[in-house]
């Protein structure tokens, strides 16, 4: 274990796709494998520069996500990894985590992956049925998902999520039913269940536009969402954070850093950083990152600094997030000040409201909180 001060994230943002799918809005971009190999001797420079920055801090946890991770060939994830153990202090039993798609896997891939140290598998599924898969342009069927599955735990990898999707068009109640029976029959440690939220600049987002898709209505979305509540409590799924489910131990310490307002640094494209009371994030596209690192300069655009009134915004919002709540203990120790002082007109307005609730020094969302999350969150901005 390394002996330092302060502990921080790490996330590595690897934005190629075999195909971007129709609900995707984040920074991926398919048909570019081209440029693989200029993005990861860029992002090998970006992980040298941070060498001095990090210094004092060990790393808790890695995140390397996309896009699709698993599209490359192995060696550029193993080199990346090999140059932060080089140039960071990795915490001996820091959390590694790399998404992975179905359709991109190889018994191969994943003995590379266990061996070069990543420790948590994160592959999205969505849905187990594949005309629904083919319907929101995915690449994979459910039986490579299933194959890969067994593939990952044969391997030796026990710590695995699995990202779904509810409200998808088309999707049935039925079908979210057959979706999480299945899921949880594979014994998987980790659930993210996720409602659909149709963004303007995907093909989902035209689609609508054009009336081709419907997005389903609020009972159906809320329907789903209770029976993932239902089945997966049942299964022995801890609800720990609004949309995501684990077995005892096994929450996703990475993000609980996003929830708990921690600090984080992200590497490669459009990836996001919080430090030293700034956030940040670097350039979007794939060409602009190479050349900004490729004439030396760091990546990086919108640095704002963060006051003292965001923290505590941020702080309470994020935290509500979480079925434990948020602790006003805790919050004075942070901030130097009493939460019912700043806060406690709009607590108690919300209390009345049935959308929180007071345990202790611990505030939380009720589950009616957990519906109308938004309208809470609102007030304590």
């Amino acid at each position: 274990m390394c002996d330092v001060k302060k502990q921080i994230s790490l996330y590595i943002h690897i934005p190629f796709c075999k195909a971007k799918c129709y609900y995707c809005d984040f920074n991926s971009f398919a048909c570019m494998t081209d440029l693989i190999e200029p993005y990861f001797n860029a992002l090998y420079r970006e992980i040298e520069t941070y060498a001095e920055r990090l210094e004092d801090h060990a790393i808790k946890t890695v995140f390397i996500g996309g896009g699709t991770p698993s599209l490359v060939d192995a060696r550029y994830i193993s080199t990346a990894i090999e140059l932060c153990s080089r140039h960071y202090k990795i915490s001996e039993h820091a959390e590694v985590t790399m998404e992975a798609n179905p359709g991109t896997l190889s018994i191969d891939k994943l003995r590379d992956y266990r061996s070069m140290g990543i420790n948590r598998l994160s592959i999205g599924l969505q849905a187990c049925q594949d005309r629904i898969l083919k319907s929101i342009g995915r690449i994979h069927r459910y039986g490579e998902f299933v194959e890969n599955f067994e593939q990952a735990r044969k391997v030796g990898f026990s710590n695995i999520n699995v990202d779904l999707i509810f409200g998808l068009p088309s999707q049935t109640l039925e079908d979210w039913d057959e979706t999480l029976e299945k899921v949880v029959e594979t014994g998987t440690k980790h659930i993210s269940c996720y409602s659909l939220s149709i963004e303007e600049d995907t093909v989902f987002g035209e689609k609508l536009k054009t009336g081709e898709i419907e997005p389903v209505s609020d009972e159906l979305d809320r329907r789903m969402y209770y029976l993932a509540k239902e089945k997966l409590g049942q299964a022995g799924y801890r609800h720990y954070e609004i949309s995501n489910f684990a077995r005892k131990g096994y929450e996703c310490r990475h993000n609980l850093t996003y929830w708990k307002s921690e600090e984080y640094v992200g590497l490669g494209a459009g990836a996001h950083s919080y430090m030293n009371s700034f956030r940040y994030n670097n350039i979007y596209s794939i060409d602009g990152y190479i050349a900004c690192i490729s004439d030396g300069d760091l990546p990086v655009e919108n640095q704002q600094a963060i006051d003292i009134k965001e923290k505590m915004s941020e702080f309470i919002i994020l935290g509500l997030r979480l079925t434990d709540g948020i602790s006003a203990t805790e919050f004075e120790q942070k901030f130097g000040k009493a939460l019912k002082d700043l806060f406690g007109d709009k607590i108690e307005k919300l209390r009345k409201r049935g959308l929180i609730t007071c345990c202790g020094d611990r505030i939380m969302l009720t589950s009616q909180g957990l519906d109308l999350a938004n309208q809470v969150f609102v007030e304590f901005i």
